[in-house]
């Protein structure tokens, strides 16, 4: 059940003008900004690829639903767990594990942050109620001990920040390149 590097390129290419949900970038410029900041603040080439495809399972989504044009859809749509099978064995854990837990990370941080809520954007404030709202202080101590979760902070902190209408970045083939030299063996 694996995908191409080929088939995400099509996918972004092909579906990414779509709106990001209520925002005022598409899904392809979310993407490319999100890897840029990453870029930009020093991360690894495995968060950064996490972050150029944290919302790929909204695309894999797309063939078959509008749903992502939704300003504000009525159910959470898992869109982070959709990618994971499809990354198996093509992309290593480093990558996997910040795109499963950026959902989670943003749960914690309005746990831990008193003003991070207030900052998010109404649409994420809204996808935030269908997640199934902020942790607890119990749920947010355990989330942050497990493995990856510092790195899906970060990305969620990237993906709050990645919805600049203006925003300038490297353009899609620059990521594609980076993500082709984390390939697993078998994928190459």
């Amino acid at each position: 059940m694996s995908i191409s590097f080929s088939e995400i390129s099509n996918l972004y290419l092909t579906y990414g003008s779509a709106q990001y949900g209520g925002e005022a970038v598409s899904q392809l410029e979310h993407a490319l900004q999100c890897a840029s900041l990453a870029e930009n603040s020093g991360a690894t080439s495995e968060l950064i690829c996490a972050a150029l495809l944290h919302d790929l399972g909204h695309l894999l989504r797309l063939p078959e639903s509008n749903d992502i044009n939704e300003v504000k859809p009525a159910v959470d749509d898992l869109h982070q767990y959709l990618a994971v099978p499809f990354l198996r064995g093509v992309v290593s854990v480093a990558v996997i594990e910040p795109i499963k837990l950026h959902v989670d990370a943003k749960k914690y941080l309005c746990a831990v942050d008193a003003l991070y809520w207030s900052r998010l954007s109404a649409a994420s404030q809204h996808s935030l109620a269908l997640q199934g709202g902020p942790y607890s202080s119990d749920e947010a101590a355990r989330f942050i001990e497990q493995p990856f979760a510092q790195d899906a902070v970060n990305l969620r902190r990237w993906d709050d920040l990645a919805k600049d209408p203006q925003a300038t970045t490297p353009q899609w083939h620059h990521y594609l390149a980076m993500l082709e030299g984390l390939a697993r063996p078998a994928s190459r």
